[in-house]
């Protein structure tokens, strides 16, 4: 697959898939999303591989979640996806994978983007980096993995501050609440993230394949629940309610939800 959102590339036995759209913040739309899924089975099943770093390109983000562009009501794209995006396979994909995925955060990791965090195995963020979610804010919410295994990283009352304030966190505070393994500084976070890439890859591959499914089993039920509540969600965009919060951005104004909920 040629890919054009991102880039692929293998070195030392880690692979890196680097979101390749900075103008945006390195938001996601339907093509990018695809090819993430794609990427990760690839160096999943390539056994040069031990390693998987998640990032994006540039300074500026990690990745901002779903291309507002791409946004009314639903997201729209092709034909994969409950949602207009086929984002219950890209979580799968990177759950599924038998190499640990390291998030290499500098910038925003927001919304979409803070949910590939918290489902990367390890995240290593810069000093620079912020944290936090938007979906109550924009009409959304991820109600699967973004939710209940955010929960189990960071507890679930922090979880719950995080959903339903939609405040933005410093990547100290984040490492602090669980969401982030460690922060250094920027000009060391590549060097750090390569020490630990390293570090795993002398490892035994089946070992870590084994630990990473071992773990993976105690919250494998999310898969089944996120399942059923895309569906619900995928009603909820087509309401008034929830467009409210793409139209207000557009319009530069508050969103006012309360006058469409019925």
């Amino acid at each position: 697959m040629e890919f054009k959102d991102i880039v692929y590339s293998v070195e030392d036995a880690t692979a890196t898939i680097r979101i390749n759209r900075p103008d945006v913040y390195n938001a996601f739309r339907y093509q990018t999303v695809v090819e993430l899924i794609e990427a990760f089975y690839e160096a999943g099943y390539d056994k040069s591989v031990g390693s998987i770093v998640l990032t994006g390109t540039g300074d500026k983000a990690f990745c901002t979640g779903g291309d507002q562009k791409n946004h009314d009501g639903q997201y729209q794209g092709g034909i994969r996806g409950t949602v207009g995006m086929p984002m219950e396979e890209l979580h799968s994909a990177l759950r599924d994978t038998p190499k640990p995925v390291i998030a290499k955060v500098r910038g925003y990791s927001i919304g979409g983007g803070n949910v590939l965090a918290t489902l990367c195995d390890l995240t290593i963020a810069a000093e620079s980096a912020i944290f936090g979610q938007v979906g109550p804010k924009m009409g959304s919410v991820d109600p699967g993995y973004g939710t209940a295994l955010l929960a189990r990283s960071v507890g679930e009352k922090k979880a719950r501050e995080i959903w339903y304030l939609c405040r933005r966190y410093t990547a100290q505070e984040a490492c602090d609440m669980g969401l982030v393994n460690k922060v250094v500084p920027d000009d060391q976070l590549d060097a750090e993230v390569r020490q630990w890439c390293d570090e795993i890859n002398e490892k035994s591959p089946t070992a870590i394949a084994l630990a990473k499914k071992s773990f993976n089993a105690d919250t494998e039920m999310i898969r089944g629940i996120g399942g059923l509540a895309f569906q619900a969600l995928k009603l909820y965009y087509d309401t008034e309610e929830s467009k409210e919060g793409v139209t207000a951005l557009n319009e530069k104004r508050k969103p006012d939800f309360r006058r469409h909920y019925k």
